[in-house]
């Protein structure tokens, strides 16, 4: 059985429900050799493994799908500006030009501002 790297004793002994002084003494071997894969260096020295570079390229490829979502709510947040700025010009064009609006058709009145 070769464990994983980065594993630790302690956790293998919890994952087979064994208190980790338990799992040593019975598993003296095992115990030793998940110590020596965590001492040992995590990157070997010829370079980036293939794992690694599947990692960076899933970061980037996630950077890449954020960065749409995040121009699409500030062009989402530009146009209710924009609508918002453009209501309140049109309100201040027909005030200067003194406009009249029959606002209230529902209760069965005319009203004229």
């Amino acid at each position: 059985m070769t464990p994983p790297p980065g594993l630790l004793v302690l956790g293998l002994a919890r994952r087979l429900g064994l208190t980790n002084t338990t799992f040593r003494r019975h598993f003296p071997e095992i115990a030793r050799e998940v110590s020596e894969r965590r001492a040992a260096p995590t990157t070997p020295r010829g370079g980036p493994t293939e794992h690694d570079k599947l990692v960076a390229r899933n970061a980037k490829l996630r950077r890449r799908n954020r960065d749409p979502s995040n121009q699409l709510a500030l062009a989402t947040a530009q146009i209710q500006h924009l609508a918002l700025r453009a209501a309140q010009m049109q309100e201040a064009v027909e005030a200067q030009a003194k406009v009249s609006h029959i606002a209230d058709r529902r209760c069965g009145r005319f009203q004229v501002q």
